[in-house]
């Protein structure tokens, strides 16, 4: 179920119920299984997300580390809060309290699924400005 489910929000960038169906129907499961892992994973997103999307490790080693600087950062730099997507539909972000398992890297995040770590707002600010050349030129006051 879990490469089905990856392979869905891979392609259609989240996991609508429509896709929930569509997968327990192929594997022969009742939805409501389907469903249940979906809910219960965190890398499993329900609703559309941005072209980019970042999740902020927020475990105790992260925090400890300056996790919520890197937040505030986000929320300062992108202009919008966890859970939302740029009105570009460029850049989505959120906080996920579960350990991403890269602990030596704290304070980290997981740009499109791939670890970056050891992070500062400098550091952030690049990584931002390498993925979206839209958001790159909008930061330099470039409003096409």
């Amino acid at each position: 179920m879990l490469p089905t489910l990856h392979l869905i929000q891979e392609q259609q960038g989240y996991i609508s119920p429509e896709a929930e169906e569509y997968a327990a129907q192929k594997l022969g499961l009742p939805a409501v299984e389907v469903r249940e892992v979906v809910s219960f994973y965190t890398m499993f997103s329900t609703e559309p997300r941005g072209r980019h999307h970042i999740k902020v490790c927020d475990s105790l080693s992260c925090w400890v580390c300056g996790s919520s600087g890197i937040r505030e950062h986000l929320r300062s730099r992108l202009g919008i809060e966890p859970g939302e997507t740029t009105s570009d539909g460029e850049i989505s972000w959120e906080v996920v309290p579960d350990c991403l398992g890269a602990c030596e890297l704290a304070p980290m995040i997981q740009l499109d699924g791939i670890n970056k770590g050891l992070l500062t707002p400098e550091k952030l600010d690049a990584l931002l400005d390498g993925i979206s050349p839209v958001f790159q030129s909008r930061e330099k006051g470039d409003q096409k």
